[in-house]
């Protein structure tokens, strides 16, 4: 049923720019109304980004294709090769499943001794022109072989 009360909140969110809404990421449940919590905006692209990166290809039957395999390059020595590589693989994924950004750079910070490779990915949300990053952990050595 129609009202003025509802008519007031579509007018509300009609100025407020699209950038999506999507489960939050993990799942998580309102205790108080049972639904799957939400996110919107930037959060709901950098929820979207992170899964992208932590899915490998076959993972999703309906979209086979969807992801990035970084798990072929573990125990891969850290060189520029590598970060090309890695770049090429996130620049690839992210102009096929994330429509709503534009990849500005990809950014490298290492801790060799820990086999951590933290990326970051620099991007700018197309519908705002908001310039923002994420931050994704690579681990290049298992936890149990520190």
């Amino acid at each position: 049923m129609w009202n003025e009360d509802h008519k007031s909140e579509m007018a509300e969110s009609d100025k407020v720019p699209f950038l999506g809404t999507g489960w939050s990421f993990p799942p998580e449940f309102e205790l108080t109304s049972g639904s799957v919590a939400l996110t919107s905006g930037d959060l709901d692209i950098k929820n979207s980004l992170t899964l992208l990166f932590a899915t490998i290809p076959g993972e999703r039957k309906v979209n086979p294709l969807y992801g990035v395999d970084l798990s072929v390059l573990l125990f891969e020595t850290l060189s520029t090769s590598l970060k090309t590589r890695v770049t090429d693989m996130l620049t690839r994924a992210i102009n096929r499943y994330e429509p709503r950004i534009d990849l500005d750079e990809v950014t490298y910070h290492e801790i060799p001794l820990e086999g951590m490779l933290f990326i970051t990915v620099h991007y700018t949300i197309r519908t705002t022109n908001t310039r923002t990053n994420l931050v994704f952990p690579f681990y290049l050595k298992e936890g149990t072989d520190l």
